[in-house]
Order: C-alpha cells, then sequence, then structure tokens
C-alpha cells in the first residue's frame, strides 16, 4: 500500500484538478458550496492517522483560503459542549467512514445545526450516509491496519478543497495555476522518494534496537512528524514522539543524548533556517539526526549523519512528499523486528466502538 500511493493520489485527483483554470471542482461539494464559502469558521474533526491529515489541512486552508480552521480530535468533542454555530461548517474525516468517535462528533455537530461534510474513502459508509455531502477520497481498499495511502489521498482531497475555497475567496489564477501545477506533479515525486528504500534500509539497521525516537518538524511538517512517529510506534512498537522543532527547547532537548536519534523534517521552505538552527542544537548534544530534506540541499549534510532526499515541493503539499520516507522507515524497522507489518498487535482497522 505504501508502494500504491503514486497510483492513489492520482485517484483522489482525477478529474478534480483544473490545470488551465488554476482550480478545482469537486462535484460532491457544489450542493452546498454557499454556505462553505458564508461559513465564518471551519472545523475538521477526526482521529488518529485522519487527525493528522487533518492538522494538515487546517495549515493548507488557512494560509490560501484564510479562514479560521479548528482541528478537534472527535473522541473529545462532543464531551466539552463544543461552540458549534449555525454558520459553521465541519468536516469529519474518516478511512472506514464508521470510526464511532468521529460518527459521535458528527452527530454532536449536527444537532447544533451545522452543515456537517464528510471525507471518507469507503463509498456508502455510515459517515458518508449521515452528513450533508462531502467528497470521497477515492484511495482504494486499505487493508493494512496503520493507514498509509487513505493518509496521502486525505491531504491531497484537501488540498483540493484549500485550492477550490482559496480561488473563491480572491486568490489570483496565476497563483491558482502555480499551486495546481504543483499538485498535478505529487505523484511523480512520490514514486521518486519511493526509490529511496536501500538507502532506508541501511538507516534502519544501524538503529533497529534503540528504544526511543523523536521526530520533529514545523508548519505543516508538524504534523507529519506526529504521523511518522504514530507509524513507528505502531507498527514497530518502538517509542516515538512527534514534536514542533521549535519546541524541542521547551523540553523534549533534555532527552538528547549520543543515543537518541532525531528525525527532521527539514524542507528548504521559508522556516528552513529557523529548523536548521533545531538541528544545530541537537548536533551541538551529540544526538543522531536523520534529515528528510530536498534534493538541491548542500547545507544539510554536513549537520546531519543521514540524509534522505525528497523532491522540492510547495509548503502546503510538502507533506504528502516528506511522509513517505517516515511510512518506510516505520515499515523496515518493523521487519527488521520481527513485527506484523499489516495487523500489529492491539489494533483494529476501523475502530468501531468508543
Amino acid at each position: 500500500e505504501i508502494h500504491e500511493q503514486p497510483e492513489s493520489i492520482r485517484n483522489s485527483l482525477r478529474g478534480r484538478l483544473l490545470l488551465k483554470e488554476g482550480s478545482a471542482k469537486l462535484g460532491g461539494l457544489e450542493p452546498v458550496m454557499d454556505k462553505i464559502l458564508q461559513a465564518k469558521r471551519i472545523i475538521i474533526t477526526a482521529c488518529g492517522t485522519s487527525w493528522h491529515a487533518a492538522l494538515v489541512g487546517k495549515f493548507m486552508l488557512e494560509q490560501l483560503a484564510r479562514i479560521p480552521v479548528e482541528v478537534d480530535y472527535a473522541s473529545e468533542f462532543r464531551y466539552r459542549n463544543p461552540i458549534v454555530r449555525p454558520d459553521d461548517v465541519v468536516f469529519v474525516v474518516s478511512q472506514s467512514g464508521e470510526t464511532a468517535d468521529s460518527l459521535a462528533a458528527l452527530r454532536e455537530a449536527k444537532s447544533k445545526g451545522a452543515t456537517v461534510l464528510g471525507i471518507v474513502n469507503v463509498v456508502g459508509s455510515t459517515i458518508a450516509r449521515e452528513t450533508a455531502a462531502g467528497v470521497y477520497i477515492h484511495a482504494g481498499p486499505e487493508i493494512g491496519v496503520a493507514s498509509t495511502k487513505a493518509f496521502t489521498s486525505q491531504i491531497s482531497v484537501l488540498s483540493l478543497i484549500a485550492l477550490l475555497l482559496a480561488r473563491h475567496r480572491g486568490m489570483s489564477e496565476e497563483q491558482g495555476k502555480l499551486l495546481a501545477a504543483d499538485l498535478h506533479s505529487l505523484p511523480d515525486k512520490v514514486q521518486r522518494v519511493l526509490q529511496t528504500t536501500d538507502q532506508i534500509k541501511y538507516i534502519v539497521e544501524e538503529f533497529k534496537h534503540v528504544h526511543n525516537f523523536l521526530y520533529l518538524g514545523r508548519g505543516s511538517n508538524f504534523p507529519t512528524a506526529l504521523e511518522g512517529a504514530l507509524k513507528l510506534k505502531e507498527i514497530s512498537y518502538i517509542h516515538a514522539e512527534g514534536y514542533p522543532a521549535a519546541e524541542m527547547k521547551h523540553g523534549p532537548i533534555a532527552l538528547i543524548d549520543e543515543n537518541m536519534p532525531v528525525i527532521f523534517i527539514v524542507p528548504k521552505d521559508a522556516i528552513y533556517e529557523k529548523v536548521l538552527s533545531n538541528v544545530q542544537e541537537v548536533k551541538a548534544r551529540k544526538g543522531r539526526i536523520i534529515a528528510v530534506a530536498n534534493e538541491d540541499d548542500t547545507e544539510i549534510a554536513r549537520l546531519a549523519e543521514f540524509v534522505i532526499r525528497v523532491p522540492r515541493t510547495y509548503s502546503y503539499f510538502g507533506p504528502v512528499v516528506n511522509s513517505i520516507p517516515l511510512q518506510l522507515i516505520a515499515y523496515y524497522m518493523a521487519v527488521a523486528r520481527g513485527c506484523n507489518v499489516d495487523q500489529p498487535r492491539n489494533l483494529a482497522k476501523s475502530v468501531t466502538v468508543e
């Protein structure tokens, strides 16, 4: 399923991405577009990997469409008597469309009069039936318990939504075309990253006996770090934490020593220099650094012990490309440790109980 992602991302975008217009067409949202455009804010609620995709969606929607977005754990949403108004739009994100916590959040939002929409993979699922409208991600059947292709397809669909709303809210056609072209290039870029497996196997051999990992990123790559850490926990049973890179010095830096591997997601974007300074802080404390960096980055090699190269993309869509090496690290780490990659202990593919 990791290697199916060029095709699954292509399927998520197919027929929806309008390259010539620099926009997107989402038929499933057309009946409610007026309500979406009039919304004062958007709430996205989800669990697990889908929650990480939602955090990336928040970043894109706020940056591109300039609309306030809140992201909530579905499992917490209804228990805090959330403030939800009739002019709010609530997106419920779920691979299976049957997640019990997400269904409860959906019903809570509906009871308060909000427009509730679904982003799901399974056609005809309960969330798809109970929402006013929505978008299928078309990732195809995902059998492995730890979600991979659904994550990148969810981000792809959220990217389309962000682009569509941005164009309605004043983004120029020229800027829209640039973003649409970058979105269109994602499947090919993911295919290139999938060629790094030999290097990742080498890194895994070096670290397969460690007990802890730290994953660090900024902006939309903070949720990418969270997702990378979750994958490692789920299938290799190694304790891992994802953190915003700038927050490292507010506590986790105490963990850094010569036995602590730290994975930095460090693309050459607007905050590249800031993340680089965090890398230097870890190096000064003898932490072992693995960097996920762009192919044209000439500085990172003098700081990081290992560098996994990925193609450069707009920061908005970077998590799609940057998450692939993290999935591969988790996969090969689990294999090296003799774990069941597809059916990790204590987990279920669709969480249908609270």
